[in-house]
């Protein structure tokens, strides 16, 4: 797959149909993706979620509109998404610092956002540490949430913390962080704070059992401090190691292992702290 046509046709197919109704799905669709390994692959390369994206774009135009034209802010609100002129009103403070009736009438200041380009710069060069193993199916226990896409960078962690970090009694370990997202079609996953299976410890603690199924794994090693390293080895498999590898994502899981904390000093925030990011391919 040639990511950067990819995002580049994703990017046009949205600036082209800004003001309709655009949903992960219908662009992931579009470029002929799943939506599951677009929206990863959107917010790896480009730091933006999809829906963060189209936002900013819709309210940079709308601007504009207020700044060089007499339509009515109801009229823009509808245009660009917003149910209402008030949700609309509030979203473009957020954005511009002024209110639609300050620009139009006091000249106050707008911000652009400018539409994502795509090129052609000199990447790669670095080893990237993985191994390829064939793991059977295997089950785990948990707790688990949905997630949307849209706000899983800051919701994910915040589960993690009321779950495992602040809770008292902690209810699993913590060994795993896993994304399921089997049909790989909507705008939402499951998330699963997880331990490999004891069947008596999750009747006792009234657990969830999942089965991850075989798969040929893609396992990254993570070393560092987290959360930081973590991010960066998503970052790179999107990057640079699926763009110059002869694999693909073979099914919507995404796992993240976490060593035992109690083994390092420093806990998570040790340098040398070690966590893996499994992904589950298959051959192009």
């Amino acid at each position: 797959m040639n990511w950067t046509k990819t995002i580049e046709d994703a990017i046009t197919y949205i600036e082209e149909n800004i003001t309709e109704d655009l949903t992960v799905s219908r662009i992931a669709d579009e470029v002929n993706i799943s939506a599951f390994y677009f929206q990863k692959g959107f917010s790896m390369l480009c730091g933006y979620t999809v829906g963060e994206y189209i936002r900013m774009r819709r309210l940079s135009l709308a601007g504009g509109e207020i700044s060089s034209s007499d339509s009515k802010v109801i009229d823009l609100a509808l245009k660009y998404g917003y149910d209402s002129p008030d949700s609309f009103t509030k979203a473009f403070t957020r954005f511009h610092g002024s209110t639609p009736t300050d620009v139009r009438r006091n000249g106050a200041p707008l911000k652009s956002f400018a539409p994502l380009h795509i090129t052609l710069t000199l990447d790669g060069g670095r080893v990237m540490e993985y191994r390829m193993e064939q793991k059977p199916a295997f089950k785990v226990m948990g707790v688990s949430k949905m997630f949307s896409y849209e706000s899983a960078n800051t919701d994910v962690p915040a589960f993690w913390n009321e779950v495992y970090i602040r809770a008292e009694e902690k209810p699993v370990k913590g060994m795993y962080g896993i994304c399921f997202d089997e049909k790989m079609q909507g705008d939402q996953f499951l998330y699963v704070i997880a331990d490999d299976l004891d069947a008596e410890e999750a009747a006792g603690k009234k657990l969830e059992e999942y089965e991850i199924p075989a798969h040929t794994w893609a396992v990254f090693p993570c070393r560092g401090a987290m959360p930081l390293p973590l991010q960066e080895v998503n970052r790179r498999i999107f990057a640079e190691w699926l763009p110059a590898n002869p694999y693909e994502i073979a099914a919507g899981y995404n796992i993240e292992y976490y060593s035992d904390t109690a083994d390092f000093k420093g806990g998570m925030e040790d340098p040398e702290y070690y966590a893996e990011v499994w992904i589950p391919v298959k051959e192009k």
